[in-house]
């Protein structure tokens, strides 16, 4: 461009309207359109690793961590406990259960109308993993350009045995995760001792080589494909979304018109906005889009993009911030609010599950009390006159220690238990246990009379009870 023609008017430059794919017009998915995602450090980088090693950190070592005699965090599907610290859910306490994934719900609901999709960018597994696996493949063919290169030259010893350590590396890391997967649902030390002296169970064999599998392929192959064609998230986030919410944005005002130049050419002369067009964002973006495009769907909040164009502002001299985490209504001029309804909404709902969640785990009885009837008969009279009838109890025992339980029944007079009074339950156990009750029908004055079982134990020196109501039937 000749330094002499005339300056174009940049004020006049308009915004890019945020960018709404078309269902019917999106791009299909196509397997060779492979992203090569170029190496960047940068603040928003360095955050993201440092989140993505705590995170996976997270994941290895939860396993490990011994509660008692048993690990921590145990889902122990067998036998229908999961074990989170202290904490034991059964399955009659999966209210708890719902109330957990409610709260993890409506915590990633206040985070994303607020930050964005920062769960995508920093924490989530597919983010974490796939940045990992392109760090090893980085390490192994080279940067960008040279994996290019290296995907485009034909098949020899250099690129076999690139290749084969490659994916020998990915396939070590996708075993590893399977098998520390697996290890939260199967005791960890009997994940390992077990598999590798061919002595577990082959259901272990099958999940860890499923999930072996399934992680090579998402975070090896897949990686951008499942967050923008299989990852439910990427779809409803706009929901959540409104004009307050952090995005990752590019300031048109500032950037248009873009166009290259040297560094000491004076750009507004030359009617060039602060872009110089070297693409640096579109090559470090994860999922390969260009966010100068406007706000995208596919855009993961993970900042790398932010990271390459604040690096070419300061080598141009040029303010920083041209593209960066901010609000649509901070783009256009306009007052950022930090308390709206949406979000004032999603912060209620989580304080209140919360609330709810910890008054729940709080008030756990350690006892509970089961009573089936006989199924054959209302009543019988035995051989002593007497009225009798037959129950089944199923007594657990959600504690950690072996208790002695005494059985009594309320709401009959001068009645007779036939079978044990006094059982002793192990700890995490269920006894199943047949009783009968017999009265003497002058006793009974009605057809039909409520009744109570309880079991009562001393746990932690104090005497817990829990009762069960049931019917007595008589003549």
């Amino acid at each position: 461009m000749n330094s002499e023609s005339k300056p174009k008017d940049h004020s006049k430059a308009k915004r890019i309207k945020i960018h709404q794919p078309d269902a019917n017009k999106a791009d299909r998915f196509n397997p060779r359109n492979r992203i090569y995602v170029r190496a960047i450090n940068g603040m928003w980088t360095q955050l993201r690793r440092k989140m993505g090693w705590v995170a996976m950190l997270f994941f290895i070592l939860l396993p490990w961590v011994p509660w008692g005699e048993r690990q921590a965090v145990w889902f122990n599907l067998a036998e229908q406990k999961f074990h989170i610290f202290g904490l034991t859910i059964w399955p009659q306490d999966l209210t708890l259960l719902a109330a957990l994934l409610m709260i993890a719900a409506f915590g990633l609901f206040f985070i994303t109308t607020y930050l964005g999709r920062v769960w995508c960018g920093y924490t989530c597994p597919q983010t974490v993993w796939t940045f990992i696996f392109i760090w090893f493949e980085e390490k192994l063919e080279g940067a960008r350009n040279k994996r290019m290169r290296l995907d485009q030259m034909p098949w020899d010893f250099n690129k076999v045995w690139r290749k084969t350590t490659k994916h020998a590396a990915w396939l070590a890391i996708a075993f590893f995760t399977a098998t520390t997967f697996v290890s939260y649902f199967v005791p960890t030390r009997e994940v390992y001792i077990d598999f590798f002296t061919l002595s577990a169970d082959g259901g272990v064999y099958f999940w860890v080589t499923f999930f072996t599998l399934a992680t090579y392929g998402n975070a090896g192959w897949m990686r951008e494909i499942m967050c923008l064609h299989m990852c439910p998230y990427a779809r409803f986030q706009s929901a959540m979304f409104d004009k307050n919410t952090f995005i990752v944005g590019y300031d048109t005002k500032r950037g248009e018109d873009r166009g290259p130049r040297s560094r000491k050419a004076d750009h507004k002369k030359l009617g060039l906005g602060d872009c110089i067009d070297c693409d640096l964002c579109v090559q470090v973006c994860p999922t390969g889009i260009d966010i100068r495009n406007g706000l995208q769907y596919e855009c993961i909040n993970c900042g790398a993009c932010i990271d390459a164009c604040d690096q070419t502002m300061e080598r141009m001299g040029y303010e920083k911030g041209l593209i960066s985490y901010t609000t649509e209504n901070k783009l256009d001029g306009i007052k950022q609010k930090v308390l709206r309804p949406k979000l004032v909404g999603y912060g209620v709902v989580l304080s209140v599950m919360i609330l709810i969640f910890i008054y729940a785990s709080s008030h756990i009885a350690p006892i509970r009390v089961d009573i089936i009837r006989d199924r054959n008969q209302l009543f019988r009279e035995n051989n002593q006159g007497l009225i009798e009838n037959t129950f089944t109890l199923k007594i657990l025992n959600k504690t950690e220690q072996a208790n002695e339980f005494n059985l009594a029944v309320k709401g009959l007079a001068n009645h007779q238990w036939i079978g044990p009074q006094s059982v002793k339950i192990n700890g995490g156990e269920v006894l199943t246990l047949p009783i009968s009750i017999a009265v003497d029908p002058v006793d009974l004055s009605r057809a039909m009379t409520e009744i109570e079982i309880e079991a009562s134990a001393m746990i932690d020196g104090e005497r817990i009870s829990a009762a069960q109501e049931s019917r007595f039937f008589g003549n």
